[in-house]
């Protein structure tokens, strides 16, 4: 008996014992986690801190991280091509990086030049003549000659070009790929289709939207009119897969800002439509004022018009492609250029330039050290490049 109560004592207390040691591990490994979650905290503390820090910070000016010069005539113009640099003229043209590497030349006579550009795909064209160079940042893609005078062209980001070429009692809309071969051809009668006004293609060449312009009983009318070329398409008559007609509306521009987003700008009225296939309209938005300029990209379209602030001259309304207003935004600078980055956007002209967020905080306000003609973003934040006459300077806000 007395073996018995010896060994339940001897169990008890090996229990306890075990029960001692769970404890203890237990509470050693409550320890562990609440250090390292009170690290963590400290952490994600410090990231907010540089993340309020950072969308709070003003900039004041700005360092030159590199210069490369360059050479370039007087009469040409330069112009963005995604991370790239076209400068074209009357008797040619070429692209550059921003190492000031050449990576194609091409040269032409053209006395009154058409460009259109895509991306990184640029097609530059002759009014009134027959001949569309095609190329993009690494390479030229090739030429399309028409049988009829140019009147307007645009191009996708893969290449293809569209173009609105006049015959003598009919305006015909072709679409070519970028080697000059015949993909589409339709022709427009004014007392019928109406005259192509303004025309798009999707940046994979898919899509094409054409503005139509005419009179209907004394009353102008625009009909906006897409067209697919895929397989979608092709099951439909002239490949037409959606249309719209506005009354008393003239559109003089419509553009597509990805694959599945397009936007057409009348002179009362901003109208959105997506759809990847068949566009629908998803949003129309009214106005009064005269616009001034369009600006867009991928993310975002931006209508500018004149302020009724006399401290500031302008104001731009900004809209993105799921058809929502982002808001509207007042700055005081003549501009020759603006562009959209992530969460800003960016005002710039030859001296100066201004940078807001879309939460309305001007970031930046200044003074170029030399005249520029193109500002260039990159893949840092707030690091730019700046293309004068002379020298290609990157630089960093500070």
């Amino acid at each position: 008996m007395a073996d018995i109560k010896n060994y339940l004592k001897e169990r008890e207390k090996r229990e306890q014992n075990q029960n001692h040691y769970k404890e203890k591990i237990r509470k050693h490994k409550l320890t562990a986690l609440y250090r390292v979650l009170l690290v963590l905290a400290a952490f994600a503390a410090v990231v907010v801190l540089i993340m309020v820090q950072y969308k709070r910070h003003i900039y004041t000016g700005y360092d030159i991280v590199s210069s490369v010069a360059r050479d370039t005539s007087s009469d040409a113009t330069d112009m963005r091509l995604k991370n790239a640099i076209l400068t074209y003229s009357k008797d040619g043209a070429h692209c550059i990086t921003q190492d000031g590497t050449v990576v194609w030349n091409q040269t032409y006579e053209i006395q009154d030049i058409k460009v259109a550009s895509n991306q990184d795909v640029v097609a530059i064209g002759n009014y009134n003549g027959r001949d569309i160079y095609v190329s993009n940042a690494q390479k030229q893609l090739g030429t399309i000659t028409t049988t009829m005078p140019i009147r307007d062209i645009t191009v996708s980001a893969s290449g293809y070009v569209t173009a609105v070429l006049a015959d003598t009692n009919v305006t015909w809309v072709n679409t070519y790929s970028p080697d000059g071969q015949l993909v589409y051809s339709g022709q427009t009668h004014m007392h019928n289709s109406g005259y192509p006004g303004a025309i798009s293609l999707s940046p994979n060449g898919e899509l094409l939207g054409v503005g139509y312009v005419y009179v209907d009983a004394g009353i102008l009318k625009t009909n906006i009119s897409f067209y697919n070329f895929g397989p979608v398409g092709a099951n439909q008559s002239d490949y037409l897969v959606s249309g719209y007609t506005y009354t008393d509306l003239l559109v003089p521009e419509i553009r597509f800002m990805n694959n599945d987003t397009a936007f057409a700008v009348g002179d009362s009225r901003l109208m959105i439509y997506k759809g990847a296939q068949k566009p629908v309209l998803e949003a129309e938005y009214l106005y009064d004022q005269e616009i001034q300029s369009v600006f867009s990209n991928e993310n975002y379209v931006g209508l500018v018009f004149l302020s009724d602030e006399t401290e500031n001259r302008y104001k731009m309304d900004v809209y993105n492609t799921a058809a929502e207003k982002v808001g509207t935004y007042r700055f005081n600078i003549d501009y020759s250029d603006i562009f959209f980055g992530k969460d800003n956007f960016v005002v710039y002209n030859e001296t100066e330039c201004v940078i807001k967020t879309f939460d309305d905080m001007e970031k930046y306000n200044g003074y170029f050290s030399k005249s520029v003609n193109i500002m260039i973003p990159t893949t840092t934040a707030y690091k730019y490049v700046l293309v004068t006459d002379n020298s290609i300077d990157v630089i960093q806000l500070k």
